[in-house]
C-alpha cells in the first residue's frame, strides 16, 4: 500500500496522484483533496473508516472537468470538507473506459441533472452506486447543486437513511446486470437498415446538415453507414445527406481553418461555435468519412479536407515513437478557445488590408465577434473562421476567380498560422492509447489508398509496428495505455477491435502479411478471454482481468462506434480473407443480444448496421495475381482503390513468389495464379469466383 505523500514542497502538498502517468490525474495530484487513484487502497479505506466514495471521472481536455476543478477541488475548504466525508478517487476515462461506461450508464439511469463529463458518483466500498451527476459549481447557484450543500446532503443521508439508499444501490446494480447480460433475440432481418435510413432521414438537418440540434456531433460512423446505403439501393438522398454533412462542417467552426482538424463537437445546429477540444478518434473517423465520400463522389474538397485532417495529425498529434498523442486542450490561459479565436482588429493589424478584406469578407469576420462565451452569454469581440457561401458563390460576387481566392486563401492561412504558432498552446494529452491509435492506423491506410500517398502508409506503419513491438505484456496481450516510456493497463475491448481494424486495413494498403497474422492472432486471443459464451458478443473487460460491478458489454454507436459493432465487421473480413467459419458465425450472433433495441432505435447502431450490411451481402474478395512492383499490378490496384467498393476484402497474391505467405492465410488463393505473367484480377462472391480476368474495366 503506497503512503500518502503528505509532504509540503514550495506549499504544495502532493497526493496519490502524483505517482500516476495520466496528464488528467497529475493535474489533481496537488489539490487539497485527498484523491486515491482507483484500487483496493480506496475501496479498503472506504469499509475500514465507514464511509462513502466520491468517484470523479473526467479527462485532460473535458472544459468542464477543469472548471471544476478550478473552482472546487484546488480550493482548501472543498478539500477539508470532501476528506472528512469521503474516500475521493480520481479516475481518466480515457484511461479506464471500462469505469466510465458502467457508471455513465448508472448516471443515465439514475440522474435528473443530466449526464456527461466530469462524471460525478457518491458509491459504496464494494462499487454500488448512491447518486451520479455531471458538473457542479463550488455553491448552489441558479438552481444548480453546489458541491459544498451536496457533500452536507450525502453526510446526512448516509448517517439516517443508509438502509433505504443501500436498497435502492441494489436495484440499480440488479437492473444494470439485467441490461448487460441480456439472452439472445431474433435475428436482425434486412428491412432494419431500410428502418435507420428513415430514421436517420426523418432527423437529418436539412439547412445545416447533420442530425438533431444542438449539441450537434459529427458521428462519422453514421455517415459511413449512409455511404453504405447509398451503395446498396442507390438512393441519392441518403448521399446527398453526407455530402450536405460533411460540406457544412468544413465550412463551419467546428473545422479548424487555420490549422487543420476538427473540434469535438458544436454547441450551436449550424456547427459555428464548437468546444474547443480535438480528440484523435475524430480526426479518425472524420477522414474516413471524407475519403470515403471523395471515393463515392470524386469531389476534391472531401480530398482536400481529408488529407487536411492528416496533415495536423501528422504535424501536432505524432509522438517521437511514430504513435499518436490523444487531444488538445479546448482551453489556454485559463479561456476556452482563446489559441482558437481572433479579433477584426488583429487581423487588420498582421494582414495588409487586400489580405484583411479577403479575410473578412470570406469568413464573416465581425467587429463585435461572433463568439458568444457560453458562461457570460454575450459576444466577446472574438471571431471564429466559418464559410457561409461556398466559393464559387464567393466569386461571382466579387469577380474573382474560385481559384485565384483558394489560391490567396491558402497564402493568407499560412501566415495567420505562423502567426498563431506564437500564442499559449492548448494543453496536449500525450498519452497514447492502442484503441485511438488503431482508428487512426486505419484511417491513414484507409487514406494511403484513395489518396496513393506512401507518407500515411509509412506513418500506419511506423505506429502499428510500435505498438506490437511495445505496448503487449510478457505473455504477449495487448496493453492499453503508453506515456514516458511506460505500457499498462491490460486492454479492454476496444483496444482489440480497433487495432485490429487497422491491421486490417494496413494489410490492405501494403499487403505485408505480418499484419494480417497480428490481426489474426489478436483475435484469437480476443475471443478467448472477452466472448460471452452463454449470450454472445464481446464483455468489455477480459475474464481473467478486475472484478467490475458487473460484467458489461459494449453495443451503442454513441461518439465512436462500439467495439462489439467494429469486432462484427472484423470477424466478417477475417472470415472472408481466412475461410474460417468460426469467425463468420461469431459475427453474425453478435447482433442478437441487442436486435431488439435495434430493431426498434436503428439509428443508435449505425456501425452494427454497417457490419450487418457487409454480412448481408453482397460482398467480394478480390485477388490480384501479379507482381507486386509491376506497372499493370499497380495499375489495376489503382483502379479499385479508386472506386468505393465498400463491402470487400483486397488480397494481393504475389507472383513473383511460388508459395507467398498469403496463400498460407487465405487459402482460397493458392491456386490463384496471373495469366501469361500478367498482373491478372479473381473477383468471387462468398468464394464463388468469376474467371479471371487481365483486364481492368472487366474487373471493375
Amino acid at each position: 500500500m503506497k503512503k500518502n505523500q503528505d509532504s509540503f514542497e514550495n506549499g504544495r502538498h502532493s497526493n496519490r496522484l502524483i505517482h500516476e502517468k495520466s496528464p488528467y490525474l497529475l493535474k489533481h495530484a496537488e489539490n487539497p483533496v485527498d484523491w486515491f487513484p482507483w484500487g483496493d487502497e480506496a475501496f479498503t479505506k472506504a469499509r475500514v473508516e465507514d464511509k462513502p466514495i466520491f468517484l470523479s471521472i473526467g479527462y485532460a481536455t473535458c472544459h468542464w472537468c477543469n472548471v471544476m476543478e478550478r473552482e472546487s477541488f484546488t480550493d482548501r475548504e472543498t478539500g477539508k470538507l470532501m476528506n472528512e466525508s469521503f474516500v475521493s478517487i480520481k479516475v481518466d476515462r480515457e484511461e479506464r473506459p471500462d469505469i466510465d461506461n458502467i457508471y455513465m450508464t448508472i448516471c443515465q439511469m439514475i440522474s435528473k441533472d443530466g449526464c456527461g463529463w466530469p462524471l460525478n458518483i457518491i458509491m459504496t466500498h464494494d462499487k454500488k452506486p448512491l447518486f451520479a451527476t455531471t458538473y457542479l459549481p463550488k455553491t448552489s447557484r441558479m438552481g444548480r447543486y453546489g458541491l459544498i450543500d451536496l457533500i452536507g446532503r450525502i453526510k446526512e443521508i448516509w448517517k439516517d437513511r443508509r438502509e433505504e439508499i443501500l436498497s435502492t444501490a441494489d436495484l440499480v446494480t440488479g437492473e444494470l446486470e439485467n441490461f448487460s447480460t441480456k439472452k439472445p433475440g431474433e435475428e436482425l432481418k434486412e428491412e432494419v437498415i431500410q428502418t435507420a435510413f428513415q430514421h436517420l432521414k426523418s432527423e437529418f438537418d436539412e439547412v445545416h446538415g447533420g442530425f438533431g440540434q444542438a449539441p450537434k456531433f459529427p458521428s462519422p460512423h453514421t455517415l459511413l453507414f449512409l455511404l453504405r446505403y447509398w451503395n446498396r439501393t442507390g438512393d441519392s438522398k441518403s448521399l446527398s445527406m453526407v455530402e450536405k454533412t460533411l460540406q457544412e462542417m468544413s465550412r463551419g467552426g467546428i473545422h479548424d481553418y487555420v490549422g487543420f482538424g476538427f473540434h469535438r463537437y458544436s454547441t450551436d445546429p449550424h456547427w459555428l461555435v464548437p468546444h474547443f477540444e480535438k480528440m484523435l478518434y475524430d480526426q479518425a473517423l472524420l477522414s474516413m468519412a471524407y475519403t470515403e465520400t471523395f471515393q463515392a463522389t470524386g469531389i476534391k474538397e472531401f480530398a482536400k479536407t481529408a488529407k487536411s485532417i492528416f496533415t495536423y495529425v501528422l504535424r501536432d498529434m505524432k509522438s517521437a515513437e511514430g504513435v499518436f498523442y490523444s487531444a488538445e486542450d479546448a482551453d489556454s490561459e485559463g479561456e476556452e478557445g482563446k489559441f482558437y479565436l481572433w479579433t477584426r482588429d488583429e487581423i487588420e493589424n498582421l494582414l495588409n488590408k487586400d489580405e484583411a478584406d479577403l479575410i473578412i469578407k470570406v469568413f464573416n469576420i465581425e467587429k463585435e465577434g461572433n463568439f458568444i462565451d457560453e458562461i457570460k452569454a454575450r459576444k466577446t469581440g472574438e471571431n471564429i473562421f466559418h464559410l457561409q457561401s461556398s466559393l464559387k458563390k464567393i466569386s461571382s460576387e466579387t469577380g474573382i476567380s474560385a481559384k485565384e481566392i483558394e489560391f490567396q486563401l491558402e497564402k493568407v492561412r499560412k501566415k495567420l498560422f505562423t502567426m498563431r504558432e506564437k500564442r499559449v498552446h492548448p494543453d496536449k494529452d500525450d498519452k497514447v492509447l492502442t484503441d485511438w491509435n488503431g482508428l487512426m492506423i486505419a484511417a491513414l491506410a484507409k487514406g494511403a489508398q484513395a489518396f496513393d500517398e506512401p507518407d500515411y502508409l509509412k506513418a500506419a506503419e511506423k505506429a502499428a509496428d510500435f505498438i506490437l513491438d511495445n505496448m503487449r505484456s510478457s505473455t504477449g496481450r495487448l496493453l492499453h495505455r503508453y506515456r514516458l516510456g511506460e505500457a499498462a493497463i491490460p486492454a479492454m475491448a476496444a483496444d482489440y477491435a480497433f487495432f485490429t481494424w487497422g491491421l486490417l486495413e494496413l494489410y490492405e494498403a501494403s499487403f505485408q502479411v505480418k499484419y494480417l497474422d497480428a490481426a489474426i492472432e489478436l483475435t484469437e486471443d480476443f475471443i478467448k478471454h472477452f466472448w460471452d459464451k452463454k449470450n454472445g458478443g464481446f464483455f468489455f473487460s477480459s475474464d481473467d482481468g478486475e472484478k467490475m460491478l458487473v460484467s458489461w458489454k459494449d453495443f451503442n454507436d454513441g461518439a465512436m462506434p462500439s467495439c462489439n459493432s467494429v469486432s462484427m465487421l472484423n470477424l466478417l473480413r477475417l472470415g472472408r480473407i481466412t475461410d474460417n467459419s468460426k469467425f463468420t458465425e461469431m459475427a453474425l450472433s453478435i447482433s442478437r443480444p441487442v436486435s431488439n433495441e435495434v430493431s426498434r432505435f436503428p439509428a443508435a447502431y449505425t456501425h452494427l448496421l454497417t457490419a450487418f450490411d457487409y454480412g448481408q451481402g453482397p460482398s467480394y474478395e478480390i485477388v490480384i495475381s501479379g507482381k507486386a512492383d509491376a506497372d499493370d499490378t499497380k495499375k489495376m490496384l489503382k483502379a479499385i482503390r479508386n472506386c468505393f467498393i465498400p463491402n470487400k476484402v483486397l488480397i494481393l497474391r504475389p507472383a513473383e513468389h511460388q508459395s507467398p505467405e498469403i496463400a498460407r492465410t487465405a487459402k482460397f488463393t493458392q491456386n490463384q495464379i496471373s495469366i501469361d505473367g500478367k498482373s491478372t484480377a479473381y473477383v468471387c462472391q462468398n468464394y464463388n469466383c468469376k474467371l479471371p480476368t487481365t483486364d481492368i474495366n472487366k474487373m471493375l
